[in-house]
Protein backbone atom coordinates (compact mmCIF):
# COMPACT_ATOMS: atom_id res chain seq x y z
CA UNK A 1 0.00 0.00 0.00
CA UNK A 2 2.79 2.50 -0.90
CA UNK A 3 0.58 4.44 -3.52
CA UNK A 4 -2.85 5.50 -3.06
CA UNK A 5 -4.09 7.19 -6.18
CA UNK A 6 -7.53 9.72 -4.59
CA UNK A 7 -10.08 10.08 -7.53
CA UNK A 8 -12.01 13.19 -6.25
CA UNK A 9 -10.36 16.07 -4.31
CA UNK A 10 -13.75 18.13 -2.88
CA UNK A 11 -14.69 18.31 0.72
CA UNK A 12 -14.02 14.86 1.69
CA UNK A 13 -11.19 13.57 -0.96
CA UNK A 14 -8.57 16.71 -0.50
CA UNK A 15 -8.55 16.37 2.93
CA UNK A 16 -8.44 12.82 3.26
CA UNK A 17 -5.22 12.74 0.58
CA UNK A 18 -3.87 15.13 2.42
CA UNK A 19 -4.19 13.42 6.01
CA UNK A 20 -2.85 10.13 3.92
CA UNK A 21 -0.11 12.21 2.91
CA UNK A 22 1.26 13.78 6.13
CA UNK A 23 1.41 9.54 7.13
CA UNK A 24 4.16 9.64 4.72
CA UNK A 25 2.22 7.81 2.05
CA UNK A 26 2.62 8.49 -1.82
CA UNK A 27 -0.87 10.17 -2.59
CA UNK A 28 -1.49 11.02 -6.12
CA UNK A 29 -5.09 12.86 -5.92
CA UNK A 30 -7.06 13.13 -8.92
CA UNK A 31 -9.68 15.68 -10.32
CA UNK A 32 -11.16 16.57 -13.46
CA UNK A 33 -10.93 20.88 -12.53
CA UNK A 34 -7.84 21.52 -13.75
CA UNK A 35 -7.75 24.42 -11.39
CA UNK A 36 -8.20 22.23 -8.38
CA UNK A 37 -4.95 20.19 -9.49
CA UNK A 38 -2.89 23.53 -10.34
CA UNK A 39 -3.73 24.76 -6.78
CA UNK A 40 -2.67 21.45 -5.22
CA UNK A 41 0.44 21.57 -7.08
CA UNK A 42 1.41 24.77 -5.79
CA UNK A 43 0.60 23.47 -2.03
CA UNK A 44 -2.45 25.66 -2.22
CA UNK A 45 -6.18 24.93 -0.63
CA UNK A 46 -9.36 25.54 -2.53
CA UNK A 47 -11.34 24.38 0.28
CA UNK A 48 -11.80 26.41 4.04
CA UNK A 49 -10.58 23.54 6.80
CA UNK A 50 -8.95 25.02 9.78
CA UNK A 51 -5.43 23.08 10.32
CA UNK A 52 -5.69 21.73 6.61
CA UNK A 53 -3.81 24.72 4.40
CA UNK A 54 -0.68 24.28 6.82
CA UNK A 55 -0.81 19.98 6.25
CA UNK A 56 -0.85 20.74 2.36
CA UNK A 57 1.77 23.05 1.95
CA UNK A 58 4.00 20.48 3.86
CA UNK A 59 3.08 17.49 2.27
CA UNK A 60 3.43 19.19 -1.23
CA UNK A 61 7.01 20.08 -0.50
CA UNK A 62 7.60 17.07 0.61
CA UNK A 63 6.93 15.21 -2.50
CA UNK A 64 4.21 13.20 -0.59
CA UNK A 65 0.98 14.68 -2.11
CA UNK A 66 0.62 15.79 -5.92
CA UNK A 67 -2.03 16.53 -8.28
CA UNK A 68 -3.47 15.39 -11.27
CA UNK A 69 -6.47 15.29 -14.14
CA UNK A 70 -5.86 11.44 -14.98
CA UNK A 71 -5.48 8.68 -12.55
CA UNK A 72 -2.29 6.28 -12.49
CA UNK A 73 -1.77 2.72 -11.16
CA UNK A 74 -0.82 2.46 -7.59
CA UNK A 75 -1.68 0.04 -4.95
CA UNK A 76 -4.85 1.74 -3.49
CA UNK A 77 -7.86 3.58 -5.45
CA UNK A 78 -9.78 5.48 -3.11
CA UNK A 79 -12.89 6.87 -4.55
CA UNK A 80 -13.98 10.16 -3.76
CA UNK A 81 -16.63 11.43 -5.63
CA UNK A 82 -20.18 13.20 -5.47
CA UNK A 83 -23.47 11.46 -5.81
CA UNK A 84 -25.69 14.15 -7.54
CA UNK A 85 -29.36 13.94 -8.05
CA UNK A 86 -31.53 13.33 -10.98
CA UNK A 87 -34.99 13.59 -12.02
CA UNK A 88 -36.88 13.47 -8.69
CA UNK A 89 -34.17 13.11 -5.87
CA UNK A 90 -33.08 10.01 -8.03
CA UNK A 91 -29.52 9.19 -6.69
CA UNK A 92 -26.91 9.52 -9.76
CA UNK A 93 -24.06 6.88 -9.51
CA UNK A 94 -22.71 8.13 -12.85
CA UNK A 95 -20.01 9.90 -11.11
CA UNK A 96 -18.60 6.60 -9.15
CA UNK A 97 -18.88 4.82 -12.20
CA UNK A 98 -16.89 6.73 -14.64
CA UNK A 99 -14.44 6.98 -11.81
CA UNK A 100 -14.33 3.36 -11.34
CA UNK A 101 -13.98 3.09 -15.49
CA UNK A 102 -11.02 5.17 -15.58
CA UNK A 103 -8.95 3.36 -12.92
CA UNK A 104 -10.04 -0.47 -14.35
CA UNK A 105 -6.91 -0.67 -16.86
CA UNK A 106 -4.58 0.14 -14.14
CA UNK A 107 -6.07 -2.27 -11.96
CA UNK A 108 -3.79 -5.16 -11.03
CA UNK A 109 -3.87 -8.68 -8.86
CA UNK A 110 -3.78 -7.48 -5.41
CA UNK A 111 -5.12 -3.86 -6.23
CA UNK A 112 -7.40 -2.59 -3.36
CA UNK A 113 -10.04 -0.40 -4.26
CA UNK A 114 -12.28 1.47 -1.88
CA UNK A 115 -15.99 3.66 -2.68
CA UNK A 116 -16.40 6.34 0.38
CA UNK A 117 -19.08 8.30 -1.94
CA UNK A 118 -22.79 7.99 -0.37
CA UNK A 119 -24.08 5.62 -2.25
CA UNK A 120 -27.21 3.48 -2.86
CA UNK A 121 -27.57 0.25 -1.48
CA UNK A 122 -25.76 -2.15 -3.80
CA UNK A 123 -23.62 0.27 -5.76
CA UNK A 124 -20.21 -1.84 -4.45
CA UNK A 125 -21.93 -5.18 -5.74
CA UNK A 126 -22.53 -3.13 -9.12
CA UNK A 127 -19.22 -1.62 -9.61
CA UNK A 128 -18.01 -5.39 -8.51
CA UNK A 129 -19.84 -6.39 -11.57
CA UNK A 130 -18.61 -3.69 -13.75
CA UNK A 131 -14.82 -4.31 -13.12
CA UNK A 132 -14.92 -7.70 -13.81
CA UNK A 133 -17.16 -7.23 -17.13
CA UNK A 134 -14.12 -5.13 -18.52
CA UNK A 135 -12.06 -6.84 -16.71
CA UNK A 136 -12.38 -10.95 -16.10
CA UNK A 137 -8.93 -11.96 -15.24
CA UNK A 138 -9.25 -9.61 -12.30
CA UNK A 139 -12.08 -11.65 -10.81
CA UNK A 140 -11.36 -12.97 -7.18
CA UNK A 141 -7.67 -11.60 -7.60
CA UNK A 142 -8.55 -7.96 -6.05
CA UNK A 143 -10.27 -6.55 -3.52
CA UNK A 144 -13.23 -4.23 -2.93
CA UNK A 145 -15.04 -2.42 -0.41
CA UNK A 146 -16.89 0.46 1.01
CA UNK A 147 -16.24 2.73 3.41
CA UNK A 148 -18.42 5.88 4.52
CA UNK A 149 -17.06 8.86 5.55
CA UNK A 150 -18.82 9.87 8.70
CA UNK A 151 -17.22 13.57 9.30
CA UNK A 152 -18.27 17.05 10.70
CA UNK A 153 -17.30 19.90 8.47
CA UNK A 154 -14.83 22.65 10.10
CA UNK A 155 -13.27 19.70 12.30
CA UNK A 156 -11.89 17.42 8.85
CA UNK A 157 -8.81 16.70 10.30
CA UNK A 158 -9.45 15.28 13.66
CA UNK A 159 -12.42 13.45 12.54
CA UNK A 160 -10.84 11.77 9.80
CA UNK A 161 -8.07 10.63 12.09
CA UNK A 162 -10.45 9.67 15.24
CA UNK A 163 -13.52 8.98 14.41
CA UNK A 164 -14.62 5.19 13.96
CA UNK A 165 -14.90 3.71 10.69
CA UNK A 166 -17.84 0.99 9.24
CA UNK A 167 -15.63 -1.49 6.43
CA UNK A 168 -17.62 -3.50 4.09
CA UNK A 169 -16.50 -5.74 1.77
CA UNK A 170 -17.43 -7.89 -1.38
CA UNK A 171 -15.98 -10.98 0.26
CA UNK A 172 -14.09 -11.26 3.74
CA UNK A 173 -10.43 -10.90 2.04
CA UNK A 174 -11.77 -7.66 1.23
CA UNK A 175 -12.69 -6.37 4.10
CA UNK A 176 -9.58 -7.41 5.79
CA UNK A 177 -7.48 -5.85 3.07
CA UNK A 178 -9.64 -2.03 3.44
CA UNK A 179 -9.12 -2.67 7.61
CA UNK A 180 -5.41 -3.34 7.08
CA UNK A 181 -5.57 0.04 4.97
CA UNK A 182 -7.51 2.53 7.24
CA UNK A 183 -5.33 1.17 10.16
CA UNK A 184 -2.81 2.84 8.55
CA UNK A 185 -4.03 6.42 9.56
CA UNK A 186 -7.52 6.05 11.50
CA UNK A 187 -6.77 5.99 15.18
CA UNK A 188 -10.59 5.25 15.99
CA UNK A 189 -12.18 1.45 16.31
CA UNK A 190 -12.67 0.11 12.86
CA UNK A 191 -16.23 -1.93 12.56
CA UNK A 192 -16.27 -4.65 9.62
CA UNK A 193 -19.58 -5.43 7.90
CA UNK A 194 -20.27 -6.60 4.46
CA UNK A 195 -20.66 -3.89 1.56
CA UNK A 196 -24.41 -3.49 1.34
CA UNK A 197 -24.54 -3.03 4.95
CA UNK A 198 -21.72 -0.16 5.27
CA UNK A 199 -23.73 1.37 2.25
CA UNK A 200 -26.58 1.45 4.30
CA UNK A 201 -25.30 2.40 7.33
CA UNK A 202 -24.09 5.87 5.86
CA UNK A 203 -27.22 6.34 4.87
CA UNK A 204 -28.93 5.42 8.29
CA UNK A 205 -27.15 7.76 10.42
CA UNK A 206 -27.76 11.10 8.56
CA UNK A 207 -31.36 10.08 7.46
CA UNK A 208 -31.35 9.24 11.71
CA UNK A 209 -30.40 12.92 12.19
CA UNK A 210 -32.65 14.67 10.03
CA UNK A 211 -35.37 12.85 11.39
CA UNK A 212 -34.52 14.13 14.58
CA UNK A 213 -34.18 17.62 13.46
CA UNK A 214 -36.97 17.71 11.88
CA UNK A 215 -38.80 17.34 15.29
CA UNK A 216 -36.90 20.42 16.41
CA UNK A 217 -38.04 22.43 13.44
CA UNK A 218 -41.99 21.10 13.95
CA UNK A 219 -41.56 22.06 17.93
CA UNK A 220 -40.51 25.89 16.54
CA UNK A 221 -43.01 26.02 14.08
CA UNK A 222 -45.77 24.83 16.74
CA UNK A 223 -44.61 27.29 19.61
CA UNK A 224 -44.15 30.08 16.88
CA UNK A 225 -48.25 29.97 16.41
CA UNK A 226 -48.49 29.44 20.27
CA UNK A 227 -46.52 32.37 21.39
CA UNK A 228 -43.83 29.88 22.97
CA UNK A 229 -40.02 30.41 23.48
CA UNK A 230 -38.89 27.00 21.77
CA UNK A 231 -35.31 27.57 22.97
CA UNK A 232 -36.56 27.98 26.41
CA UNK A 233 -38.97 24.46 25.79
CA UNK A 234 -36.41 22.64 24.34
CA UNK A 235 -34.02 23.33 27.37
CA UNK A 236 -36.52 22.82 29.71
CA UNK A 237 -37.76 18.92 28.30
CA UNK A 238 -34.34 17.94 27.78
CA UNK A 239 -33.83 18.08 31.52
CA UNK A 240 -35.69 14.61 31.46
CA UNK A 241 -33.12 12.22 31.92
CA UNK A 242 -34.28 10.31 28.53
CA UNK A 243 -35.29 13.13 26.46
CA UNK A 244 -32.68 14.59 24.50
CA UNK A 245 -34.52 17.06 21.62
CA UNK A 246 -32.00 18.95 18.99
CA UNK A 247 -32.10 22.72 18.39
CA UNK A 248 -33.98 23.74 15.66
CA UNK A 249 -33.09 26.09 12.37
CA UNK A 250 -33.87 27.56 9.31
CA UNK A 251 -33.97 24.37 7.32
CA UNK A 252 -31.13 21.30 7.12
CA UNK A 253 -28.62 21.57 4.40
CA UNK A 254 -25.05 20.01 3.49
CA UNK A 255 -23.91 17.43 1.24
CA UNK A 256 -24.65 14.90 3.69
CA UNK A 257 -27.95 15.32 6.25
CA UNK A 258 -29.90 17.25 3.45
CA UNK A 259 -29.13 14.66 0.75
CA UNK A 260 -28.59 10.93 2.20
CA UNK A 261 -32.39 10.55 2.86
CA UNK A 262 -33.10 10.57 -0.28
CA UNK A 263 -31.04 7.30 -1.42
CA UNK A 264 -33.56 5.81 1.02
CA UNK A 265 -37.11 7.35 -0.09
CA UNK A 266 -36.18 6.69 -3.42
CA UNK A 267 -35.35 3.40 -3.84
CA UNK A 268 -37.52 2.59 -0.57
CA UNK A 269 -41.09 4.69 -1.11
CA UNK A 270 -43.55 2.75 0.49
CA UNK A 271 -40.95 1.34 3.60
CA UNK A 272 -39.35 5.17 4.12
CA UNK A 273 -42.35 7.36 5.19
CA UNK A 274 -41.69 8.94 8.24
CA UNK A 275 -37.85 9.89 6.61
CA UNK A 276 -39.58 11.15 3.98
CA UNK A 277 -42.04 13.23 6.12
CA UNK A 278 -38.97 14.68 7.80
CA UNK A 279 -37.28 15.53 4.73
CA UNK A 280 -40.44 16.91 3.58
CA UNK A 281 -40.45 19.13 6.99
CA UNK A 282 -36.91 20.47 6.65
CA UNK A 283 -37.43 21.37 3.36
CA UNK A 284 -40.80 23.41 4.41
CA UNK A 285 -39.01 25.13 7.27
CA UNK A 286 -36.79 27.35 4.73
CA UNK A 287 -39.63 28.07 3.14
CA UNK A 288 -41.82 29.03 6.35
CA UNK A 289 -39.09 31.17 7.39
CA UNK A 290 -39.01 33.33 4.15
CA UNK A 291 -42.31 33.64 4.07
CA UNK A 292 -41.39 34.81 7.98
CA UNK A 293 -38.92 37.04 6.55
CA UNK A 294 -41.11 38.68 3.98
CA UNK A 295 -44.17 38.95 6.35
CA UNK A 296 -42.18 40.80 8.51
CA UNK A 297 -40.62 43.23 6.26
CA UNK A 298 -44.26 44.19 4.82
CA UNK A 299 -45.52 44.98 8.33
CA UNK A 300 -42.27 46.83 9.47
CA UNK A 301 -42.80 48.98 6.01
CA UNK A 302 -46.53 49.59 6.73
CA UNK A 303 -46.17 50.63 10.35
CA UNK A 304 -43.04 53.05 9.20
CA UNK A 305 -44.11 53.94 6.18
CA UNK A 306 -40.34 53.20 4.67
CA UNK A 307 -38.93 50.16 3.47
CA UNK A 308 -36.99 48.38 6.07
CA UNK A 309 -32.74 47.52 5.61
CA UNK A 310 -32.80 44.29 6.27
CA UNK A 311 -29.40 42.24 7.38
CA UNK A 312 -29.62 38.29 6.17
CA UNK A 313 -26.51 37.30 8.60
CA UNK A 314 -25.25 33.73 7.13
CA UNK A 315 -25.39 31.49 4.22
CA UNK A 316 -23.32 28.14 4.73
CA UNK A 317 -25.33 25.65 5.46
CA UNK A 318 -23.95 24.98 9.02
CA UNK A 319 -21.81 27.77 11.54
CA UNK A 320 -18.00 28.54 11.38
CA UNK A 321 -17.88 27.25 7.79
CA UNK A 322 -17.71 28.27 3.53
CA UNK A 323 -19.76 25.65 2.35
CA UNK A 324 -23.09 26.66 0.58
CA UNK A 325 -24.02 23.35 -0.31
CA UNK A 326 -27.92 22.51 -0.08
CA UNK A 327 -27.50 25.76 2.24
CA UNK A 328 -31.21 26.54 3.59
CA UNK A 329 -29.78 29.76 4.17
CA UNK A 330 -28.83 30.67 0.34
CA UNK A 331 -32.37 29.73 -0.41
CA UNK A 332 -34.16 31.92 2.12
CA UNK A 333 -31.75 34.33 0.58
CA UNK A 334 -32.74 33.81 -2.69
CA UNK A 335 -36.71 34.02 -1.97
CA UNK A 336 -36.05 37.07 0.18
CA UNK A 337 -34.07 38.67 -2.60
CA UNK A 338 -36.75 38.01 -5.26
CA UNK A 339 -39.24 39.69 -3.63
CA UNK A 340 -37.25 42.74 -2.38
CA UNK A 341 -34.11 43.02 -3.88
CA UNK A 342 -33.63 46.44 -2.46
CA UNK A 343 -31.91 47.41 1.12
CA UNK A 344 -30.58 43.58 1.64
CA UNK A 345 -27.24 43.67 3.85
CA UNK A 346 -26.33 40.24 3.18
CA UNK A 347 -23.56 38.72 5.56
CA UNK A 348 -21.44 35.55 5.18
CA UNK A 349 -17.93 35.82 7.38
CA UNK A 350 -16.62 32.74 5.80
CA UNK A 351 -16.24 33.91 2.42
CA UNK A 352 -14.73 37.29 0.55
CA UNK A 353 -17.22 37.25 -2.18
CA UNK A 354 -20.34 35.51 -3.79
CA UNK A 355 -20.98 35.53 -7.85
CA UNK A 356 -24.27 36.41 -6.93
CA UNK A 357 -24.56 37.89 -3.50
CA UNK A 358 -22.74 41.73 -2.43
CA UNK A 359 -21.06 40.67 0.93
CA UNK A 360 -21.59 43.11 3.94
CA UNK A 361 -19.13 42.93 7.21
CA UNK A 362 -21.65 41.53 10.16
CA UNK A 363 -20.78 44.27 12.35
CA UNK A 364 -21.43 46.79 10.05
CA UNK A 365 -24.83 45.26 8.71
CA UNK A 366 -26.05 44.24 12.43
CA UNK A 367 -25.88 48.92 13.10
CA UNK A 368 -27.38 49.47 9.80
CA UNK A 369 -30.25 46.68 9.71
CA UNK A 370 -33.61 47.84 11.05
CA UNK A 371 -34.84 43.76 10.55
CA UNK A 372 -32.01 41.54 11.10
CA UNK A 373 -31.94 37.81 10.21
CA UNK A 374 -30.06 35.11 11.90
CA UNK A 375 -29.68 32.26 9.50
CA UNK A 376 -26.65 30.61 10.67
CA UNK A 377 -24.97 30.53 14.50
CA UNK A 378 -21.47 31.48 13.52
CA UNK A 379 -19.23 32.51 16.16
CA UNK A 380 -18.97 36.15 15.08
CA UNK A 381 -22.76 37.02 15.23
CA UNK A 382 -22.55 35.33 19.12
CA UNK A 383 -20.52 38.25 19.88
CA UNK A 384 -23.01 40.61 18.95
CA UNK A 385 -25.33 42.60 21.38
CA UNK A 386 -28.85 42.22 21.53
CA UNK A 387 -30.35 45.47 20.58
CA UNK A 388 -34.20 46.27 21.62
CA UNK A 389 -34.22 49.08 18.71
CA UNK A 390 -33.87 46.04 15.96
CA UNK A 391 -36.27 43.61 14.68
CA UNK A 392 -34.64 40.38 15.10
CA UNK A 393 -36.01 37.12 13.56
CA UNK A 394 -33.04 34.61 15.58
CA UNK A 395 -33.80 31.04 13.72
CA UNK A 396 -30.88 29.73 14.90
CA UNK A 397 -30.74 30.70 18.21
CA UNK A 398 -28.24 33.51 18.53
CA UNK A 399 -29.81 35.24 21.70
CA UNK A 400 -32.32 32.31 22.44
CA UNK A 401 -35.03 35.07 22.36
Amino acid sequence: MNKIICIGLGYIGFPTAAMLAGKGLTVVGVDINERVVESVNKGETHIVEPGLSEVVEQVVRSGHLRATMQPEEGDVYLIVVPTPFRGNHEPDISYVETAIRSVIPLLKKGSLLIIESTSPVGTTDKMKHLVYSERPDLEGAIYMAYCPERVLPGNLLYELEYNDRVIGGIDEASTQKAMEFYTLFVKGNLHQTNAKTAEMCKLTENSSRDVQIAFANELSLICDKAGINVWELIELANKHPRVNILQPGCGVGGHCIAVDPYFLTSEFPVESQLIAKSRELNNYKAFWCAEKIKNTMLEYEMKRSRKPVVAIMGLAFKPNIDDLRESPAKYITQKVMQSEPENLLIVEPNIHEHPIFKLTDYQAAYERADIVVFLVAHKEFKTLAWNEEKVILDFCGIFKK
